[in-house]
């Protein structure tokens, strides 16, 4: 039992304690791009004005990630705030693995690459290093030809999001060269397939299976729009619809009128992406025997494996090639097996990093008796034309849960700054920190009633910078003189503020250090119900007086 021990000198709040992620709002100057700060946000305003606030570190070391050049994102974001620890990540355990050979001498890979008709290599295609990094991609290709893998097929999700929007050719260029100094009469490698990341392939949550159809109809069966190569499908698709890489429609490469790289019987398929919210269902869609969710038309017998094990407790995908990092002691757990009654909750896009993420990628409960989850359906439309997304409903539901007096420790996750800014719209993305704002204000009133306490923060930026920026910091512009819309999170810190009106005597507010990062979360909300934080975690934000 992880049990939490009393502190001596506060016996916390009496109300409830409440987190507030505020998903995607970080901390910026205030330039033309800063929608957080273009947005009228009296609320947010106010408590930054008027209550303690420190700025947390949500990227690169601080969370896990190779190097702070890597931008955090909402899974790592979530597994520090939820474990009050950093442990090594996605990008930096594939990394690892490959540097030091153990991928290629798993079993896993020896299995992949053994007696296969095709290997196939699926994935998103860039190096954001939020979800994958083209560098894998490549250091398996050279290993497979080593290994003796005779043919290789490539399926393409162009990023536009955690890098360029229109970096597509920037990645597939190189590339091409790279396969073509590879190839010869023994290995036999062509891009096959491919289409941006926010219409094929990466949903997540089971927001909207269409999308992992349509990836399956165009990377497994060949069907759809041929075209040559890939850069003539990115060429004619930018300029036909004039929208981002994100937003291009899927393609087929084919000759003679024949795709080049179905999937058939026979066949191996390695999904490289190592992030594992945007990895389940199509992992589903190639694993499961009794899928159900789309006709799937054919279902080739192949040999499939993830980056990762992108879940561990329901065993998603059955084969991976890099052990995930064993996240133990979480915050969840301890509160768990301390009795200490927890709710979480948000919309659908956001509802599994508030438990599976926050948990230490961990599926369930720690205890069905005293833990509640909560997800509201999101909308399938795109995010800019609603911006608001369900921030009202989900306030609704987290008031009615404050007031139940039922829970001593929520937690909520708010969608907006992520979700409308990965859309690059800049007044979209204003509006919804502005509908945010307004359910602030309605939760906080309540908080107040219930004499408890709030910790607002987030888990990394992306609103607070809507437009790329140059070295000197200012804001990119295009040729014909518009803004270059910037889609991907941002290296910024974010806030962290603790709202109280009732037990401030009791404590202090520690000075700013440079090393605050989001695992510091856990240890504060602890102290603030009354106790200890455990050895292993890291530092609090108060100091009990």
């Amino acid at each position: 039992m992880a049990q939490l021990k009393k502190l001596e000198n506060f016996s916390g709040v009496k109300g409830p304690v409440l987190t507030i992620v505020m998903d995607g709002v970080g901390i910026a100057p205030a330039n033309a791009g800063n929608a957080v700060y273009h947005a009228y946000t009296p609320t947010l305003d106010m408590l930054m004005a008027n209550y303690p606030m420190v700025t947390l570190r949500a990227h690169g070391t601080a969370v896990g990630l190779p190097s702070d050049d890597d931008m955090g994102n909402s899974e790592v974001g979530h597994n520090a705030l939820g474990s009050g620890q950093v442990f090594s990540q996605g990008a930096k355990l594939v990394s690892e693995s490959i540097a030091s050979g153990k991928m290629f001498t798993s079993d896993t890979w020896k299995n992949l690459t053994a007696d296969c008709g095709t290997l196939h290599f699926l994935g998103l295609f860039s190096d954001g290093n939020v979800h994958s990094h083209i560098d894998h991609l490549k250091a398996m290709i050279e290993q497979a030809k080593k290994d003796g893998v005779k043919r290789v097929r490539v399926h393409i999700l162009l990023d536009g999001r955690d890098v360029g929007e229109t970096s597509a050719l920037d990645y597939v260029e190189p590339f091409e060269a790279f396969i073509a100094g590879l190839r010869d009469d023994s290995f036999d490698i062509k891009i096959a397939s491919g289409g941006g990341r926010m219409k094929i392939t990466m949903d997540r949550y089971e927001a909207n299976w269409a999308m992992v159809e349509a990836g399956w109809k165009t990377h497994v069966l060949g069907e759809g729009r041929q075209f040559a190569s890939a850069k003539e499908a990115i060429e004619t698709y930018r300029a036909e619809t004039k929208v981002i890489d994100q937003d291009l429609p899927p393609f087929v490469i084919a000759e003679n009128g024949k795709p080049v790289g179905t999937v058939e019987d026979g066949d191996s398929v390695i999904f490289f992406n190592f992030r594992g919210d945007r990895a389940i269902e199509i992992s589903k869609a190639f694993d499961d025997a009794d899928f159900d969710k789309f006709d799937r038309v054919r279902y080739p017998k192949v040999k499939y494996a993830g980056m990762l094990d992108y879940d561990g407790d329901l065993h998603i995908p059955s084969a991976y090639l890099v052990n995930p990092p064993e996240i133990t002691n979480t915050m969840g757990e301890y509160l768990a097996d301390t009795g200490v009654a927890q709710m979480a909750i948000s919309e659908t896009q956001k509802y599994g990093h508030v438990t599976y993420f926050w948990n230490g990628n961990r599926s369930g409960k720690f205890n069905d008796e005293s833990e509640t989850y909560v997800e509201i359906p999101s909308d399938v439309v795109p995010f800019e034309e609603r911006p608001w997304m369900q921030c009202a409903l989900i306030a609704d539901k987290l008031i009615a849960a404050l007031e139940s007096g039922e829970y001593r420790y929520l937690r909520v996750n708010f969608p907006n700054g992520d979700m409308v800014g990965h859309t690059g719209n800049m007044l979209a993305t204003q509006c919804s920190m502005e509908a945010l704002d307004l359910q602030l204000k309605r939760i906080l009133t309540v908080v107040d009633k219930l004499e408890g306490v709030a910790i607002i923060t987030a888990d990394h930026g992306n609103a607070d910078e809507m437009y790329e920026l140059d070295k000197k910091g200012e804001v990119k512009y295009n040729k014909d003189g518009t803004p270059k819309a910037k889609t991907s999170h941002t290296l910024n810190p974010v806030p962290c503020i603790i709202y109280d009106n009732f037990y401030r005597d009791a404590y202090s507010v520690k000075a700013q250090k440079p090393t605050f990062g989001l695992s510091d979360v856990a240890a504060t909300t602890v102290n603030l119900l009354g106790y200890e934080a455990p050895a292993m975690w890291d530092e609090s934000l108060i100091e009990i007086k």
